[in-house]
């Protein structure tokens, strides 16, 4: 009987062209969210701009189904008997979010910075971020 072989490229090659495969997606994943945290980094160590906003703290919630962020309203008053602007913000810091929401209906003064391109809405929902928190008033909060 006469034996025939067969040529088989997976033998010749070692058998690694499924293991190559797996490899270079494994590296495109990596290479991929390597990016992704660095572009998450970059976006909230460096700040857009800065600067501050004065009104009447309107609203302030701890808010979210995954990821829970303090978010809050801050209406600016131009005239008296127009309608006010209202000016949305989060706060990344708990000591500030507690001074925040102690003085909700009270005039403010807020200071932000600003972080355009933030991926995702776990670190807040807006791209203002307060750091500071000062209150103007220190009677009963105002009824606007």
């Amino acid at each position: 009987m006469t034996r025939i072989e067969v040529p088989n490229s997976a033998l010749r090659s070692g058998g690694s062209g499924r293991g190559r495969g797996k490899r270079l997606v494994f590296l495109v994943v990596l290479v991929a969210a390597a990016g992704i945290a660095a572009w998450t980094w970059l976006t909230l160590s460096w700040s857009y701009s800065d600067g501050e906003r004065a009104g009447v703290l309107q609203k302030f919630s701890r808010r979210g189904w995954l990821c829970k962020t303090d978010e809050g309203e801050l209406a600016m008053y131009i005239v008296a008997g127009i309608a006010p602007q209202v000016w949305n913000f989060s706060v990344r810091d708990p000591q500030v979010a507690d001074q925040i929401s102690k003085a909700v209906g009270r005039h403010v003064q807020l200071h932000y910075t600003e972080h355009p391109g933030v991926p995702s809405t776990c670190f807040g929902d807006t791209r203002y971020f307060v750091d500071r928190v000062l209150t103007v008033d220190n009677g009963p909060p105002a009824s606007p």
